[in-house]
């Protein structure tokens, strides 16, 4: 927290404010549940005893360290003189100022974690995999032309067949491919195309996976 935070409570100077802790030594058994559950480093610890060695620090209307105190031995002013103060400088038009502030930040940070999730959602490459015969589907010029000027292409083609007279003689062959985008965008509707495509040939279409 900056400095000025610390000073001021919702425009009040600190030092203004009488919200201070009491630490009863005497009552004190240096459990020490204060010094670690206080956030603003309110406590240390001396000679096995607590002490609010900045009781500035201590956050306007907080008591958790007295609710906890398993001796009782933390004791703060009643709520009356904040209330009071909160009525007599008018704080709460600082206060709708500062939650609008607040909710900006708050829906700034929701958005562009919407667009973080949005980013991470987008696939921009598929493998595609078919099998099928080939020979004379033009599957390959089909393609080529599919892609045209779209900001597609494929890459890591594969086709494996089971021998060179297999494959003249219209014998099953397999074929693997990524579909990638050159600009970063979604594969996804353009890879329905692709599989539209295959479906068109006669192939068959094994998988089609977005795969980043």
């Amino acid at each position: 927290m900056s400095d000025d935070k610390k000073k001021s409570w919702h425009g009040i100077p600190r030092e203004e404010i009488p919200w201070l802790p009491t630490v009863d030594a005497e009552a004190c058994i240096g459990c020490q549940l204060c010094y670690v559950t206080c956030g603003r480093g309110v406590y240390e610890m001396r000679e096995g005893v607590a002490v609010a060695t900045a009781p500035m620090e201590c956050a306007v209307g907080c008591s958790t360290c007295g609710n906890i105190c398993p001796t009782s031995a933390i004791s703060f002013p009643t709520l009356d003189a904040v209330w009071k103060l909160e009525r007599e400088k008018q704080i709460f038009k600082t206060v709708k100022k500062e939650a609008l502030k607040k909710h900006e930040r708050e829906d700034t940070l929701k958005a562009r974690e919407a667009a973080q999730r949005a980013v991470a959602q987008v696939a921009t490459r598929a493998k595609v995999e078919i099998a099928g015969e080939f020979g004379d589907k033009r599957f390959l010029v089909r393609l080529e032309e599919l892609i045209g000027n779209k900001p597609f292409d494929v890459v890591n083609l594969k086709l494996e067949v089971p021998t060179v007279k297999g494959a003249r003689q219209k014998a099953p062959s397999y074929m693997s491919f990524e579909v990638t985008s050159e600009q970063q965008e979604d594969i996804k509707p353009f890879l329905e195309t692709v599989k539209g495509l295959v479906h068109d040939v006669g192939l068959v279409l094994v998988s089609a996976t977005p795969v980043g």
